[in-house]
């Protein structure tokens, strides 16, 4: 799954752990969903798509090989 976590902390002006600290998790899980090591929940997802003012689909997208065949 890809996302545009990065860029929009960037544009927020928010680091990995200001993120993760609205959210209630660790950096770290910040870290591993940006590096695509990790797959957010839904309700994750929800919650740093609320933070940034998106739509979940604004943030995370499905590659190829997410789909089912």
């Amino acid at each position: 799954m890809k996302n545009k976590i990065k860029i929009e902390r960037a544009i927020a002006d928010l680091t990995q752990a200001g993120l993760a600290e609205k959210v209630q998790v660790s950096r770290q899980t910040i870290n591993a969903i940006e590096s695509g090591k990790y797959v957010p929940s839904t309700v994750l997802a929800l919650k740093i798509a609320q933070i940034f003012i998106k739509e979940v689909n604004d943030i995370f997208s499905l590659q190829e090989a997410d789909w089912i065949d």
